[in-house]
């Protein structure tokens, strides 16, 4: 047995894999994970979640689940939700201490998941997220939009890793399971998860990625967009989510006091020097800028309300209490009893 197949100390290891239109690649990707569970000694569990399918994708795994009956468990999506909603599908169903996920297109090699498992429970990690060091994909399309994105989503989250679009990632479940995946934030986890625990528990291994062989990628340049708006929710998640007035106010105040400053300087001419300020253009725009500021605080307390309510009435609470890790005890001292 090779040192890649040695158990996670003896945690039950949950793979997550969302699949849409994969219907060239699915047995490829059986074989492959085939080779590297059969001989996995500890418990684990695959999780193949069909992403509303209109190929023959949900066919073709029937057969090829055969050799793994009672640890397999194939979803069936009534239509195609998006990866990120086929990823938190499996992610519900999953029942290990540890889940790992990755995608269906055989670009991410199965041979990895059981390395950065491992990683995650010797460390004591809550994330370690695979890194495509040489990736496999096109230079202008792909390669350069992920390099900017990479840049921009560090920058903004404070979050430092090379490659956020990579789906190979290990977790600890309990702190997966506590957060909701919407829209397409599968690439955001690492921020989502930065937002539970600390930064020196997040973790960036160097993966294998090969070229996609069979069918055709799902992703494209304009998908970029959609990132930047994602990008603005994780950054108020992650900074301000149990404190939105905060967010607001910082907005709001700068606005306010603009608009204050211009109309205490238009009633000291009106009143000091007797000027006339109705027709001037600076009246209209300071009492805009008042109202504006009005209008964005009032939003930020509301904001406040919703989320003290929101703690209080699903029994939420805005911090997450990490288990000690378990010391094995010392061996007693010589000539003691």
């Amino acid at each position: 047995m090779t040192d890649t197949l040695s158990p996670v100390h003896g945690h039950l290891l949950s793979v997550v894999i969302p699949l849409h239109n994969e219907e060239d690649n699915v047995q490829g990707l059986l074989q492959d994970l085939r080779g590297e569970f059969e001989a996995y000694p500890s418990g684990w569990e695959l999780i193949l979640v069909d992403d509303g399918s209109s190929d023959a994708t949900i066919e073709r795994l029937q057969p090829e689940t055969r050799w793994g009956e009672g640890k397999i468990t194939v979803l069936a999506l009534q239509r195609n939700f998006g990866q990120t909603a086929a990823m938190q599908a499996g992610i519900d169903h999953a029942s290990g201490e540890v889940i790992v996920t990755l995608d269906g297109d055989r670009q991410n090699d199965p041979r990895d998941i059981i390395r950065l498992a491992r990683r995650l429970v010797d460390e004591d990690l809550d994330l370690v997220s695979g890194y495509r060091k040489n990736r496999q994909d096109a230079f202008l399309l792909r390669k350069v939009p992920s390099w900017l994105a990479n840049r921009l989503i560090g920058k903004i989250t404070g979050v430092k890793l090379g490659d956020f679009g990579c789906s190979l990632k290990a977790y600890r479940a309990d702190i997966l399971k506590s957060i909701r995946l919407y829209g397409e934030m599968h690439r955001f986890i690492p921020a989502l998860v930065a937002a539970s625990t600390r930064p020196g528990r997040i973790a960036e291994e160097v993966v294998t990625h090969h070229p996609r062989v069979a069918g055709r990628s799902k992703y494209g340049i304009m998908r970029t967009y959609r990132v930047l708006l994602d990008l603005l929710f994780v950054f108020f998640f992650m900074r301000f989510r149990d404190r939105p007035a905060h967010f607001f106010g910082a907005i709001g105040l700068p606005v306010g006091a603009l608009g204050g400053g211009i109309l205490f300087y238009l009633t000291v001419l009106k009143l000091g020097f007797g000027e006339s300020i109705g027709q001037r253009p600076l009246l209209l725009f300071g009492i805009l800028l008042v109202m504006i500021a009005f209008q964005i605080l009032t939003t930020g307390l509301l904001s406040e309300m919703l989320v003290r309510t929101y703690f209080e009435s699903s029994n939420s609470r805005p911090y997450r209490v990490r288990p000690l890790p378990v010391k094995a005890p010392s061996p007693p001292a010589e000539g003691g009893r």
